[in-house]
């Protein structure tokens, strides 16, 4: 017989930095149970100090996920674990990088800390490292040259109009067990949306999340970038995106790819433009993977996805 958490629809979210947050704080609404499976490639600010000092893995993306998942009632809980000094020896760290730094030493392991953390936090749902291995990311440009470290692909030294031919993690890494089986048992899985190269696709080069995203029966939803980054995906549209991420993962494996088309106003877009970052449009897509068109941007500050609106489609999928 099967019980009311039996039924309970699963949902996996595949990422990093803002936009597995942005994903994750519009579905905590539904009655679904919530995996998020975070890239452990970032080797930047806070998380790339702490790296270095203490051999740690990147607690960034991990942090700003147990907030998203937060369901405490005392929301000052959730902004400490936010909280970054400004001054003194710990400028630049967040509170929770270093709390999660600090648990790994009293529990012994990273995926522990991330668990105790939760617990703290009180989330409704799992976070998961993508991989408990110790990587570096690196990237093969069009050139032949090869840049080494997550921010350095992030924020480019080198020639940014340089397209990316590929990227790899060195040493090789295996996937968390428990990430394999949250994607084999889900009824959707979620990818992005992200940097392409630097948050969403070093998800998809850890040995073990492709073969388990493909073996899922779970649906398959893309969620494509409102717009692109320099240095990664210049002068993309969507179907680039799409077909990137095909690359990784294999064709026919995406069943749904979410498109914004609501073009932002001139003055929100002015802001971009000294980053070289231009909206993506929708021309070119393809019916395969089928194309979910619509207005997800959100209607002020930055431009990112809104959460609420794109819960909703998400959800619908299910």
């Amino acid at each position: 017989m099967k019980t009311a958490a039996d039924k309970t629809k699963k949902i996996v979210v595949i990422g990093g930095g803002t936009g597995v947050f942005t994903v994750l704080s519009g579905l905590r609404a539904y009655p679904v149970e919530l995996s998020a499976v975070v890239s452990m490639a970032d080797d930047g600010g806070s998380s790339g100090v702490l790296r270095e000092e203490f051999g740690i893995l990147p607690p960034g993306d991990v942090r700003r996920v147990l907030v998203a998942l937060s369901h405490t009632e005392d929301r000052l809980v959730a902004d400490l674990f936010n909280y970054r000094f400004e001054q003194g020896n710990l400028k630049g760290h967040t509170f929770g990088n270093i709390m999660l730094t600090a648990l790994e030493r009293l529990t012994g392991s990273f995926e522990d800390a991330v668990y105790e953390a939760g617990r703290l936090l009180n989330i409704r749902g799992h976070v998961l490292p993508v991989t408990l291995s110790n990587v570096k990311l690196g990237a093969l440009l069009e050139n032949g040259r090869t840049v080494m470290g997550e921010t350095n692909i992030d924020v480019p030294k080198h020639d940014p109009e340089l397209k990316i031919k590929r990227v790899f993690l060195s040493p090789k890494a295996r996937a968390n067990k428990r990430a394999v089986e949250k994607i084999r048992t889900a009824d959707l899985i979620v990818i992005g949306p992200g940097d392409l190269y630097t948050s969403i696709v070093p998800n998809l080069i850890v040995s073990g999340i492709p073969e388990a995203i493909r073996s899922s029966k779970a649906k398959k939803a893309y969620v494509v970038n409102l717009m692109t980054k320099s240095g990664e995906t210049n002068k993309f549209d969507a179907s680039q995106f799409v077909s990137t991420i095909e690359a990784y993962l294999g064709k026919r494996v995406l069943d749904y790819a979410v498109v914004n088309t609501r073009r932002p106003s001139l003055a929100r877009l002015t802001k971009y433009s000294a980053e070289r970052s231009e909206f993506v449009g929708s021309e070119g897509m393809s019916q395969k993977p089928t194309p979910i068109f619509g207005d997800f941007l959100r209607e002020k500050g930055f431009l990112r996805h809104d959460p609420k609106k794109l819960a909703s489609v998400l959800v619908s999928l299910l």
